[in-house]
């Protein structure tokens, strides 16, 4: 079978024989077709929103008003989303002051082009947009503690607003369960100080901070804990397909619409693991897949699916390198990964550094199974990651069933890494 396989903004294409392939495991959002266009979704969801008064109701009577706006890290649809949720605003406030505040967590600040390639250029030109800082510490305000024992540190727009917004999407998370809803103030406008004791070691290796688990996920706990207490008012999110259109839209409160939102993307994402000795995956291509951070999430679902001490193929372009200077840097000065691992271990939750959580989750895939990583970044990069490189699909293929040394090798191909959630038939999703 050829799969055409999500890179960066094309494909590569990858042959494997049937007699060898164990299971495709692809979500079911990318055969699901809409039964309106993403802006009527939208306005739908607006108009019947989920445990609470319509937004514009809202909006009555308050006069600063926040909505919080994804960065250009996620490939939320913001073009279709923001115009509604600003009308909608309006209509019930049209004297209202609007802040949009782009939710960077801890990346890098969002440029003025990304502004306009995510909002338009009219949204763009006409309203008050701030970037969110999370080292501001002008613009930072305390709001308590969270369930964790960390301290909650929040943009001080949001906290200092008299109705807080957000806009968002909702796919399976890594170790949040799920992106969206909540994850809009933690990480989203965070402190670096609060994001980093949210993502501990601790919290990182527990069992329920896994793909798809909401219920006695410690880090969603703090994550839910922080929207109510910066007075997330109302939410709006989308779920949506491999061509980042919407296909189903929820708004209301933080944690009633995303759990509507939840329940229609596990319906249709959730698969059953096929295991292999090799399993590809890909972070569904750009913008996701910029560099070799965001591509643990996708590894992750061929982690839940290779078997112990197999190979997977991991495609992403990553042509913004690696992705992290810390992150690069502890992989690159340490050859030992269960030394690493337990390093972070033992690290207090207040003592946790920068992207210690991707470094932990990385490092665990690696000491299960060897990773070639198909990219445009340097190879030279890629080694220091205790990874194989490879410029092709095909090639990497090869490559690892040498590897695996064996003629009866077998193949689990994941389409989409970060729109699945691949679970062993008693492994818990909720």
């Amino acid at each position: 079978m050829r799969f055409e396989l999500p890179y960066g903004k094309e494909t590569q294409a990858v042959a494997v024989e049937e007699a060898h392939l164990a299971g495709v495991l692809r979500s079911g959002l990318h055969d699901y077709r809409a039964p309106k266009g993403g802006e009527e979704l939208v306005r739908d969801a607006l108009e019947h929103p989920i445990g609470s008064p319509r937004l514009r109701e809202l909006a009555v009577g308050k006069r600063r008003i926040v909505v919080i706006v994804s960065d250009h890290t996620r490939p939320v649809p913001s073009r279709v989303i923001m115009p509604a949720i600003l009308e909608e605003i309006r209509a019930g406030n049209p004297a209202a002051e609007v802040t949009l505040l782009v939710a960077t967590g801890l990346h890098r600040t969002t440029t003025r082009e990304e502004i306009v390639a995510k909002l338009g250029e009219g949204i763009a030109r006409r309203e008050r947009i701030v970037v969110h800082d999370c080292d501001d510490t002008a613009n930072l305000v305390r709001l308590g503690t969270l369930p964790s024992g960390g301290e909650l540190i929040v943009n001080r727009l949001a906290a200092e607003a008299d109705l807080l917004v957000s806009e968002g999407f909702i796919e399976p998370h890594f170790f949040a369960g799920f992106s969206g809803g909540r994850k809009s103030v933690l990480p989203g406008i965070a402190s670096r100080a609060t994001v980093m004791y949210n993502h501990n070691s601790g919290f990182i290796a527990h069992p329920k901070a896994r793909t798809g688990v909401i219920d006695g996920n410690p880090i969603h706990e703090d994550m839910l804990f922080a929207a109510r207490a910066a007075r997330l008012a109302f939410v709006v999110n989308v779920v949506i397909d491999a061509r980042h259109e919407p296909i189903f839209c929820v708004a209301g409160d933080c944690d009633a619409a995303h759990r509507a939102g939840r329940d229609f993307l596990v319906e249709r994402c959730r698969v059953d693991a096929a295991p292999a000795d090799i399993a590809i995956s890909t972070n569904g291509g750009y913008p996701l897949d910029q560099n070799i951070y965001q591509s643990v999430k996708g590894m992750t679902a061929a982690e839940a699916t290779v078997r112990p001490g197999g190979v997977i193929v991991m495609l992403a372009k990553a042509a913004d390198g690696h992705g992290g200077k810390s992150f690069y840097e502890t992989f690159r000065d340490e050859p030992d990964l269960a030394r690493m691992t337990r390093t972070f271990l033992a690290r207090k939750p207040e003592e946790t550094i920068i992207d210690q959580w991707e470094s932990q989750i990385l490092a665990r895939i690696l000491q299960k199974s060897r990773v070639i990583f198909v990219s445009d970044c340097d190879e030279r990069i890629v080694r220091d990651f205790h990874m194989i490189p490879a410029r092709s699909a095909a090639a990497a293929l090869e490559q690892a069933k040498e590897l695996v040394g064996r003629d009866d090798y077998t193949v689990t191909v994941i389409p989409d890494g970060v729109a699945v959630v691949v679970t062993c038939r008693e492994d818990p999703v909720s």
